[in-house]
């Protein structure tokens, strides 16, 4: 009872590690879900974009989106305005859920994404579980594969914004925006070609939803305002998205699971941040 009191919003979506986030721990401070978070809080109450969707075997992958909404839905309710960025692979996920979506082309370019800035003015840019390039100009999935033609170039908002509107990234293997921020561990420690697209925050975890879960849950402790979600809010979201065509990023599958972990994970994970907040 006292280790579980003890384990932190970070310990807990780490759990069941098996692609080496744990590794990648090592080498980021304690808190650092609670560190984004914070910076969230500090960005005056405007447009905030997300970006989510991950090609896997002609669909979006089920991890991703959910978490997306959520977040999406918690920033809402703490006065922000956000906008979906994603392509057509997640088309219909979230109009219904009352949040604005922007659908970017495949063949959208630096000037399309400039266009996008000035018309939006963010203040502030989030990734959840989105490819990014590597060192070869390529999007790869976790085997290396390249998913470059089915993978709008979400990153370059982030090429374009460091250092001077915040990013934030969310990975939970290597190839996603943000894993720059890594990209030499990576590449030592996993074996892995990273994607190279660097972020100001790094969230890491098991799986990239419970890494926004673990946004969700910092936001709502420092806040003191009720955002986070309950378990049965979930799976019925990713329910609907296999209904939609997405698939299991890990088993390739349309089922009601995520990177391989069955709704039991995914509500002892839930669970427990809700008990933690």
């Amino acid at each position: 009872m006292k280790e579980a009191e003890s384990e932190s919003i970070e310990d807990i979506v780490l759990r069941h590690s098996g692609r080496g986030m744990d590794i990648l721990r090592g080498y980021k401070t304690d808190r650092y879900a609670e560190e984004a978070a914070r910076t969230i809080l500090s960005w005056e109450k405007g447009r905030v974009f997300l970006t989510t969707g991950f090609f896997v075997a002609g669909f979006a992958e089920t991890d991703g989106p959910v978490g997306t909404l959520f977040l999406a839905k918690a920033l809402q309710k703490l006065g922000y305005k956000p906008v979906i960025l994603t392509d057509e692979f997640c088309k219909g996920f979230f109009e219904s859920e009352g949040i604005q979506v922007l659908y970017m082309p495949f063949d959208a370019d630096l000037d399309w994404c400039m266009t996008q800035l000035g018309t939006y003015t963010p203040v502030g840019l989030i990734s959840i579980e989105r490819c990014g390039e590597n060192a070869a100009r390529e999007y790869a999935n976790m085997r290396g594969v390249s998913i470059t033609d089915k993978t709008a170039a979400a990153d370059l908002f982030f090429r374009i914004a460091l250092g001077i509107v915040p990013t934030i990234g969310v990975g939970d293997g290597g190839n996603e925006i943000g894993m720059g921020n890594m990209a030499s561990i990576i590449e030592e420690k996993l074996s892995l070609k990273p994607c190279v697209v660097t972020v100001d925050q790094l969230v890491i975890a098991t799986v990239s939803n419970w890494g926004a879960y673990a946004i969700i849950a910092y936001l709502e402790k420092l806040s003191g305002v009720k955002v986070f979600m309950d378990f049965e809010e979930a799976k019925a979201f990713i329910k609907k998205t296999v209904e939609m065509g997405s698939v299991d990023g890990v088993l390739k599958k349309p089922i009601v699971s995520v990177d391989g972990f069955g709704m039991e994970i995914e509500k002892e994970i839930i669970d427990s941040l809700g008990a933690a907040i």
